[in-house]
């Protein structure tokens, strides 16, 4: 988790972008510490008028993707449809019965499924590993954030039953295993988890041009989207569906084969 850090959370005037600081506020602290002493440094020190331009260049440049991702950030997480939730009830051809949400630590998700999908038989699991997931970010985030509800899961062996599952919702959540083969065990684990025509609905923020023009180099900590269906190749699940909200938000609806 980054400064493009997925807040989720109920829809809020700046509900989003508030997190986004709260969970990165060092990287953004030390972003405005070493652009202050660039600028201080040019103005101050007999530099090379090139480098000058070149050290003013760089901090024009983190100062804008700083900028930049929390207005993306605001839009994405307070604006968009993403966080009111309602269109993940279409993905699915009925109601499910039993389904799981897994996150690693913040989840503001469960509310809005339980009030999509009542009266059904739910799961939280924090598939959480200090040893896979070692970024500062994610670690300041649970400190904050940390969904206490969930029950603990080893990403390894779900404590889901096999078939047992309808649906399960991965969101902004399985980039966090940062391994590819650790990827790879999680999505066997949850196609194994799910039910013979099951769907495993995964959000996330992709390694593209259009999180790269948002969040500058931030975007190295997504994923690119051929990885997402190479995983679903390797655990056998089927694309459904293919979509984004917003350009910088991928949907990838997978489906478990009858």
């Amino acid at each position: 988790m980054t400064a493009v850090g997925e807040p989720l959370g109920t829809p809020g005037r700046y509900h989003g972008m508030l997190q986004i600081l709260r969970y990165n506020g060092p990287m953004f602290a030390k972003t405005g510490a070493a652009a202050l002493a660039a600028i201080l440094a040019v103005a101050l020190l007999p530099i090379p008028r090139l480098l000058a331009v070149l050290v003013l260049a760089g901090v024009a440049a983190g100062v804008l993707w700083s900028v930049s991702s929390l207005l993306v950030s605001h839009w994405i997480y307070d604006l968009s449809p993403l966080s009111r939730w309602d269109w993940l009830a279409r993905l699915l051809p009925v109601a499910p019965q039993h389904w799981a949400s897994l996150h690693a630590g913040l989840d503001e998700t469960f509310g809005a499924l339980a009030r999509i999908f009542p009266s059904t038989h739910s799961t939280v699991l924090d598939f959480f590993d200090a040893k896979e997931m070692t970024e500062p970010s994610i670690g300041r985030a649970r400190q904050l954030s940390l969904d206490r509800a969930a029950t603990p899961a080893d990403f390894r062996a779900l404590p889901l039953a096999g078939g047992s599952q309808n649906a399960i919702f991965l969101i902004f959540a399985a980039h966090e295993l940062r391994r590819p083969e650790a990827r790879e065990r999680f999505f066997l684990e949850v196609a194994r988890a799910l039910a013979p025509g099951g769907r495993a609905v995964l959000v996330e923020h992709v390694r593209d041009g259009w999180n790269l023009l948002a969040f500058g180099p931030g975007f190295l900590h997504f994923l690119p989207r051929r990885e997402w269906l190479r995983l679903a190749n390797v655990a056998g699940l089927a694309v459904r569906e293919d979509f984004r909200i917003t350009p910088f938000v991928v949907v990838l609806v997978l489906e478990k084969g009858s």
